[in-house]
């Protein structure tokens, strides 16, 4: 599962385990809603400056908001 994928799902995750829509989202981290919802679905390639704001609108550190998310390096195996 590619990076996009993975940051997105952990993003919804987040914001629902926080009760928050994702217009909530959005508005507290500043960035459009459609961009926001591209950004679940992995269609989008955030920004770490975007990734900031999304995670300080969810109240956690960027480390928190990446726990668990793997690069292709650390599963692929030759």
């Amino acid at each position: 599962m590619n990076i996009n994928i993975q940051l997105g799902m952990r993003i919804r995750y987040l914001r629902k385990q926080k009760g928050m829509s994702q217009e909530d989202l959005a508005l507290e981290a500043g960035v459009n809603k459609n961009y926001l919802s591209d950004l679940e679905r992995g269609e989008r390639n955030a920004t770490i400056v975007i990734v900031e704001k999304i995670a300080t609108a969810l109240g956690i550190t960027l480390s928190t908001l990446f726990k668990g998310i793997q690069s292709f390096e650390d599963w692929y195996i030759l």
